[in-house]
């Protein structure tokens, strides 16, 4: 095993002077970015980071983002990434849950206590050797709101290491280029974009999703793998054909889609625009406990499954815990086959049972052959434009406000996203306007978690004990827009 550290100046020893990264006009090579990395760990070592800190990375997708990695690694830190759009008190529980002892892409002084670097500063020329040759313990730590609505990190059981004879992951190839068009503070965008760079691929960022630019992007670079949710291949199906079928594509190897369910007619039109063999699926949690991979001709013999499981890994329950047979829907649970873990929470606690199995809240079934198909998800979670959104942080924010009495926040099915955010209210509709609550809302959640419709009822909508079915809320509302 080498340190990530230790690959990065092999590759920049080998070619220094080819392309690392690309966001839109702005480049740079391995060799670049190695010294603008190392500059930043000189400067956040001399201000106080050291092994096993957090460093918050809160920037938008930018070669700043990578930067900022090669120095967290170089210090032994664990890079911690975040929207760079979080509202300022979701950031603090955030840096308070962390306990970071450097944030990137904030203003100087915005926490007087840690060391604040802002979006594009680039650290003196310095030189690095008497920095401590140290391997981060955990290579990343990105977050997600949780069940409990309150922010919790999932820092990765891996070390920032690697063994460099072991294959290239997710079919990539070395010398190849990755288009991401995904967020990097998300987790799936990271990994792709982080071992497509690790293993001497050119990593072509696009600033923000656009269906256009995306092909543009593949045509102009030669785009050889490409990272999409289903929200991103819906827009790009929707383009005009003659617009669609105009660019160069013929590079593209491997389309991997993952993040939210893909619906069955949109699989199906990729399939039949690019082929079964460039398109495959994987289905993961950032808590990494196991994963599935199917491939476009897989798909074609199990339609709707995400690939078959490894032996042991995953187990289907019902409500009591029951294991439940071939065909039959219920609880996923999974489970790791490693001997270390492959996460540690920080600021939640798994749902477990006995056996090593834990659950993330997804419901599905096992057909006859192993394979593995997902249903509705539990615990009442809204997938959004590929973003797991949790009612539970949406409630919280709309019970802050004086005239809300109670309220829910569900999912309404959404051709584009897959489900757009609805906030049932309970309050006086002539005191509270939905214009005053989306204000409200603006200061204390990020812009994709605010609800996107608003409904006044006068009743309560928690029992007693505080419950609220949200299940039964949703299925009413949906049974009225019959």
């Amino acid at each position: 095993m080498i340190s990530f550290i230790q690959r990065l100046e092999d590759l920049a020893a080998e070619d220094g002077r080819a392309t690392a990264i690309t966001c839109g006009a702005e480049s740079i090579s391995r060799s670049e970015l190695m010294e603008c990395g190392y500059n930043l760990a000189v400067y956040l070592h001399e201000h106080g980071t050291r092994e096993g800190d957090m460093v918050t990375v809160a920037v938008p997708n930018s070669i700043d983002f990578f930067i900022a990695y090669v120095a967290a690694w170089r210090l032994g830190a664990t890079p911690q990434p975040i929207s760079s759009r979080l509202p300022q008190r979701e950031l603090e529980a955030i840096i308070e849950l962390a306990n970071s002892s450097a944030i990137i892409g904030v203003e100087d002084q915005a926490f007087v206590d840690r060391t604040c670097v802002p979006l594009g500063f680039r650290a003196p020329n310095a030189d690095a050797s008497h920095l401590p040759n140290v391997v981060s313990k955990a290579w990343k730590a990105p977050t997600s709101g949780g069940s409990t609505g309150r922010p919790k990190l999932i820092v990765s059981g891996d070390p920032a290491a690697l063994d460099p004879d072991a294959a290239v992951p997710l079919l990539m190839q070395k010398g190849g280029c990755l288009v991401m068009p995904g967020p990097l503070y998300h987790n799936g965008p990271a990994v792709w974009s982080c071992q497509a760079w690790l293993h001497g691929l050119h990593v072509v960022l696009l600033a923000k999703f656009d269906a256009m630019g995306t092909l543009e992007a593949i045509e102009k670079h030669r785009g050889t793998v490409l990272y999409m949710v289903p929200t991103m291949m819906k827009r790009i199906t929707r383009l005009p054909e003659s617009d669609r079928l105009s660019f160069d594509i013929s590079s593209l190897q491997v389309v991997w889609h993952l993040a939210e369910p893909c619906p069955e007619w949109l699989k199906q039109e990729w399939i039949d625009w690019l082929g079964p063999e460039r398109i495959f699926e994987l289905y993961a949690g950032t808590e990494a406990q196991t994963a599935t991979v199917i491939t476009g001709h897989e798909w074609l013999a199990h339609r709707g499954s995400v690939g078959m499981t490894v032996p042991g890994t995953v187990l289907i329950t019902d409500e009591d815990g029951n294991e439940l047979g071939v065909g039959e829907m219920g609880e996923v649970w999974m489970r790791s086959l490693r001997t270390t873990p492959t996460y540690i929470y920080v600021g939640a606690t798994a749902r477990t049972r006995e056996g090593g199995w834990e659950s993330l809240g997804d419901m599905g079934y096992l057909d006859a052959d192993g394979y593995l198909y997902l249903g509705d998800r539990a615990a009442d979670m809204i997938l959004s434009g590929g973003a797991n959104i949790y009612p539970a942080e949406i409630e919280s924010a709309l019970q802050e406000h004086p005239l809300v009495k109670s309220c829910a926040v569900i999912g309404i099915p959404d051709e584009d996203k897959g489900n757009l955010i609805h906030a049932i209210v309970e309050a006086d509709v002539d005191a509270l306007s939905e214009e005053e609550l989306k204000s409200f809302l603006g200061e204390r959640l990020v812009v994709y978690k605010i609800p996107r419709t608003y409904e006044f009822v006068d009743f309560a909508l928690r029992d007693d004990a505080g419950k609220v079915r949200r299940s039964a809320l949703r299925a009413e509302r949906l049974g009225n827009a019959q």
